[in-house]
């Protein structure tokens, strides 16, 4: 996703100072000196060197597994090669991991982060910038580049895509008597309908809050985060905000929408007994969404299409995606980086694990999810969601602690103790204390 200039002069401030006031030196892989700043390009040895690679990768039943992928560049790499290492639990916990590990002078060499990650990465310094070979391969990659930048700083490639769509059942859509929404004013009616018949095309998921509403925000027009006189000016409140809250807070008032988390058992209940029948999500759950749904071997009735219009024109937001970055320290980031352009760019197998490349190139639906989906080819409509997103919305160092805000506050919310505009509101709050927290300068 492209910066505008305005965010990258300011990306580059806090880079600057927060790096220094933290006082992160870059740490070797192999436990030796620190390793000094890398231009982009290390001499390759002799003999084989072995690569690091950690992944949270689903990995699952159907797919090509990483580690296949990852054999058939060692296959065809000897000299440099490959030792790829699930990470199966949280986002949250493998950032954790990964700090303790640079500090400790063990981390891997590559590294898959979410691009809401990237900024407090850099600002922390626990990434290497790797912009002379990034540009090597920016040419194979969409606008997604742009989330693996922090100012003139890049710190790795794009991996994949969650721009928000919008996903449905066709035949309990029929049933219903009600059509695919187009407008966030068509998706309040088509609620209300399916509502009045017990059934649900919504869920407001308090744990899916920062990342959801914040593309929502991003799906209406706004930009949370940009450059005022080489400072950062927050503006999580905006008019885009309004309308997203004004349509949850409808939705939730008048019982048009469930408000199950997303990861626990009511809403995969929900799914599997038909009583959601439709819902907001990131593109990135095509993958697997279905998987208690649809028996294997049949086929579902599900769809998938553009997310409503929430603006003045048909926009959407990120929610989630992640980028391969260089860690601190690695020894040998020319050859990582080579991999990493290389195992990105295998879009065909990446899409098997349900993801929407950042890559350029055709992708077929894989197989089970085109089943699933009754035969669409979801991931052509997956593409022309990445077509749309929002080009000017990308985040802040730290805003994992504004996100965990936003979540708190949402939780609140659905218990009946507040209003959806009130996550905006201590977003905007939590952003700027977390800016100054980090030495970082404030526009107010």
């Amino acid at each position: 996703m492209a910066r505008t200039t305005g965010y990258k002069k300011v990306a580059a401030l806090f880079a600057a100072v927060s790096v220094a006031s933290m006082g992160l030196v870059a740490c070797s892989s192999g436990g030796e000196a620190p390793a000094p700043e890398s231009d982009g390009g290390a001499e390759a040895p002799a003999e084989a060197i072995t690569i690091q690679y950690l992944h949270r990768l689903p990995d699952g039943e159907g797919m090509v597994p990483v580690s296949d992928i990852v054999a058939r560049w060692n296959a065809e790499n000897p000299e440099i090669q490959v030792e790829a290492v699930k990470f199966d639990g949280a986002s949250a916990e493998m950032i954790k991991k990964l700090e303790t590990d640079v500090k400790a002078n063990n981390a891997p060499c590559l590294a898959q982060i979410g691009y809401g990650e990237v900024p407090e990465m850099f600002s922390k310094g626990l990434v290497e910038d790797v912009a002379a070979e990034a540009e090597k391969y920016k040419a194979n990659y969409s606008g997604a580049y742009g989330q693996m930048q922090v100012g003139d700083a890049v710190v790795g490639l794009p991996q994949d895509t969650g721009p928000l769509v919008y996903f449905y059942d066709e035949a309990a859509f029929n049933e219903l008597g009600i059509e695919v929404p187009t407008t966030v004013d068509e998706l309040k009616a088509a609620a209300k309908t399916a509502a009045e018949q017990g059934k649900y095309i919504l869920d407001f998921e308090p744990d899916e809050t920062a990342y959801q509403l914040s593309a929502l925000a991003a799906a209406a027009g706004d930009t949370w985060y940009s450059a005022e006189n080489d400072a950062w000016k927050v503006t999580t409140a905006g008019d885009g905000a309004k309308v997203v809250a004004d349509f949850w807070q409808e939705m939730i008032d008048s019982g048009a929408a469930l408000t199950h988390e997303r990861w626990g058992d009511a809403y995969a209940n929900a799914l599997a007994s038909g009583e959601l029948v439709g819902n907001i999500g990131p593109a990135w759950e095509a993958g697997f969404m279905l998987d208690g749904v649809v028996p294997e071997g049949e086929e579902g009735t599900w769809k998938v299409a553009l997310l409503p219009v929430f603006g003045s024109e048909p926009m959407t937001g990120p929610d989630g995606g992640s980028g391969v970055a260089v860690m601190k320290g690695c020894e040998y980031p020319a050859e990582a980086m080579k991999f990493n352009d290389w195992f990105n760019t295998q879009t065909e197998d990446l899409a098997t694990q349900g993801l929407v490349v950042a890559a350029l190139g055709e992708v077929s639906t894989p197989e089970k999810v085109k089943t699933q989906f009754g035969g669409q080819d979801v991931f052509a409509e997956l593409a022309k969601a990445n077509e749309t997103l929002n080009p000017n919305f990308g985040y802040i160092p730290g805003f994992s602690a504004v996100g965990a805000k936003m979540n708190e506050v949402a939780g609140n919310v659905v218990a009946g103790n507040g209003k959806i505009m009130d996550i905006f509101t201590a977003a905007q709050e939590e952003s700027i204390n977390t800016l100054k927290s980090l030495n970082l300068p404030v526009a107010e």
